[in-house]
């Protein structure tokens, strides 16, 4: 049929087949609103919205499309539409009470009916429901069924379900069996068993397994084959984990500039999506900043984390120790020990022993610091036996540079050297140079004291060297201070400058690096561009981030509206003052009619699973839901002011600020790949914001040729 004749929800469909989420929502919005979806149509809407960012409409789609099946009196789709709006609610909001309450739904619909693919999904769900509250031993159960109702029904279903079952054999103690899952899970992924959407959700869930156990280099394998799915078919919220999990990676092998890059973009994208469970990115940014050395901006990362629901511990403890205020970091750390906040996520273990390993490791440094031994030794006697438990090269190492600070504090000096090298060579097996470099500080430190001042030395130049190397300069002026007079017989590092090229260019890795004349220069030829930058050359593909850095870098010191840039782009040629400007305005009310009816629903939702939970004596799960009550009705009261009137989202200078700034920031990554002397100096002096410049080094020429 000619798309001309097609009618919107056929043309939808034909937009939803090649990938173009926006059109076809906007083609299915069209549709329901001259005439409402049914079934098969509600389906199609909820999966559009999904991929087009749009989660409230895709839990009311299958929630109407639930309520459209009971009508006809199909329990069965009835059921399966349930399943679709827990799931959701899940794996997006991490509300459980409401989720519970749509399982029991289902649950009653499927009575007595023969196994179908629904139970499958059904069995996934409350898996993942059970395993979020700490229940383990019957998430378990429930993911035996998964893969045993699954095999033959539905594959995704049942490798989901292998998935579950290995985290959960995990978190009990029993890895390789769960490790053994977990593989059987990623040959379905590989061999193409499966639909692309549960592909990545599996990638997913295997990346997240692994980070937690400490097996890094699975993870990072997972994690790229992730990243291939994600520039694949990406859909939905999975798109932005696989940015975090890459960020996560990036951290871990010293690349905090590009992890930085990658945790805002994914903030970006989660957006839309997630809600409490938005804490794992934001406190991901503030390992990464802390990393670098921004304590402030780490802080205010955990901070915000915080705020919305997120356990920011152990990285606020530890930034409180930087500032150093050690008294509140050993109140800080203690009180998340003892009292753990029952954070729901399927991206973090729950609150079992792998869980307390990274805030054991910051108890044994903090303890130390507060000169509190008798804690230093429990919690690294404890991170160790953790460590044995789940077989781990990186808890190992974690376990092993937490005795080795103790046995220094406590004086046994020779000891502390033997642990400090081993944790050294292990971190540096697995690719962790930060980690490394810790561990090569505490061992010069042990040397020094052991009266070994040569060999110290060496190793406090190593670190050193480390620490300049990933960028992670405070940390660098921190060993400087603490190494005390031996640091002064330290010469700086020299530094190497290289080109990294890849793809078709890369035979070129081994010529000379071309020299170019005095001048800083952004110049465009075709599809690429020349940038020349403190005596090199390299040729980096259009973007709309470079065209923005050419516009400040032709006027350094002046400041530019986000609009100007914006109106820029659109009217090329024109001049700042001759583009026409957006208009202002703004991106309307912070909730819509149809979201806050949501948010009623869920807290009705909530209400319900909270009077259910005192019915039963089921103190947790009451807990629980008192704090899932508060969180919406906190996210309500930002939306709705005084005397119930809407309140309003960002301006258009707003949207045009985050789209810029976004632009330059993937821009900058990009120059990283080829030129990392340029990227540093453009990330020292380009300022984003409303108002945007380029700010001149002045140690070096201000003016570009562009």
């Amino acid at each position: 049929m000619a798309e001309t004749s097609a009618t919107p929800l056929e043309r939808a469909r034909t937009a939803a087949d090649r990938g173009d989420w926006r059109q076809a929502y906007g083609l299915l919005t069209e549709a329901d609103a001259s005439s409402p979806l049914d079934g098969p149509g509600l389906a199609l809407l909820a999966g559009v919205a999904y991929a087009a960012g749009h989660l409230d409409v895709t839990i009311e789609a299958w929630e109407r499309a639930h309520a459209a099946s009971l009508q006809a009196g199909d329990n069965l789709a009835a059921a399966g539409a349930a399943v679709r709006v827990a799931m959701h609610l899940l794996f997006d909001t991490a509300l459980l009470a409401p989720v519970r309450g749509w399982l029991t739904r289902a649950e009653r619909l499927l009575g007595g009916h023969p196994l179908t693919p629904v139970h499958a999904w059904l069995a996934v769900v409350r898996n993942y429901e059970r395993l979020l509250s700490g229940d383990i031993d019957t998430a378990r159960h429930w993911a035996q069924k998964a893969v045993n109702i699954g095999a033959g029904r539905d594959p995704a279903a049942a490798t989901l379900g292998r998935v579950a079952e290995g985290r959960s054999l995990i978190l009990m103690g029993e890895v390789a069996p769960g490790l053994e899952l977990l593989n059987e899970a990623g040959v379905a992924v590989v061999s193409g068993e499966i639909d692309p959407l549960s592909r990545g959700v599996v990638y997913c869930e295997l990346v997240c397994a692994l980070q937690a156990l400490g097996q890094y280099d699975l993870a990072e394998q997972w994690t790229e084959a992730m990243e291939r799915w994600r520039h694949g078919q990406p859909v939905g919220s999975v798109h932005g984990r696989c940015r975090v999990h890459r960020a996560e990676i990036l951290r871990l092998r010293g690349c905090s500039d590009e992890a930085e890059q990658e945790i805002l973009l994914a903030c970006e994208e989660l957006r839309p999506y997630l809600r409490r469970e938005f804490g794992w990115p934001l406190a991901e940014l503030g390992r990464i900043r802390f990393r670098k050395g921004n304590i402030q901006g780490a802080e205010q990362a955990f901070l915000e984390a915080h705020r919305i629901g997120w356990d920011p511990q152990p990285g606020l403890a530890l930034v409180y120790l930087a500032q150093g205020a050690v008294g509140s970091a050993m109140t800080s750390i203690c009180d998340a020990l003892d009292r753990p906040v029952i954070v729901p996520s399927k991206e973090w273990p729950p609150n079992t022993k792998l869980r307390r390993a990274p805030l054991l490791e910051a108890q044994v440094e903090i303890a130390i610091a507060a000169r509190d031994l008798d804690n230093a030794r429990l919690a690294a006697d404890e991170l160790g036996k953790i460590a044995a438990i789940f077989e781990s090269r990186g808890l190992a190492a974690s376990a092993i540079v937490a005795r080795a600070h103790l046995r220094l504090a406590e004086g046994d000096r020779a000891s502390a050297c033997r642990d400090f090298d081993a944790a050294a060579h292990q971190w540096q097996q697995i690719g962790a140079p930060y980690e490394t470099a810790l561990a090569r500080l505490g061992l010069s430190r042990a040397l020094k004291a052991n009266g070994h001042e040569e060999r110290a030395v060496l190793e406090f130049r190593a670190a050193y060297a480390i620490f300049e190397a990933i960028g992670a300069k405070f940390h660098a002026a921190g060993a400087t201070a603490s190494f005390g007079e031996t640091a002064q017989r330290v010469e700086p590092p020299p530094v190497v400058s290289t080109l990294t090229l890849t793809g078709e260019h890369a035979s070129l890795a081994d010529r000379a690096i071309p020299r170019v004349s005095d001048h800083n220069a952004f110049c465009r030829e075709g599809d690429y561009w020349s940038l020349a930058f403190d005596g090199r050359l390299v040729r980096v593909h259009d973007a709309k981030g470079l065209r923005y850095l050419v516009r400040l870098l032709a006027e350094p010191g002046r400041e530019f509206h986000v609009l100007d840039l914006v109106a820029l782009e659109r009217a090329p040629g024109s001049t700042p003052s001759s583009a026409p400007l957006l208009a202002e305005g703004d991106a309307g009310e912070m909730l819509d009619a149809q979201a806050k009816a949501a948010y009623r629903r869920r807290l009705a939702e909530i209400e319900e699973d909270l009077a259910d939970a005192h019915a039963v004596g089921d103190v947790v799960r009451a807990e629980q839901a008192e704090t899932e009550r508060d969180i919406l009705l906190r996210e309500l009261s930002r939306a709705v002011g005084l005397g119930g009137r809407n309140r309003r989202a960002g301006s258009t200078s707003e949207r045009a600020r985050s789209a810029v700034t976004r632009a330059i920031r993937q821009t900058l990554v990009r120059i990283r790949r080829h030129h990392a002397t340029l990227s540093d100096h453009l990330e020292r002096r380009v300022r984003t914001g409303t108002y945007c410049a380029y700010l001149p080094d002045p140690g070096r020429p201000g003016k570009w040729k562009t």
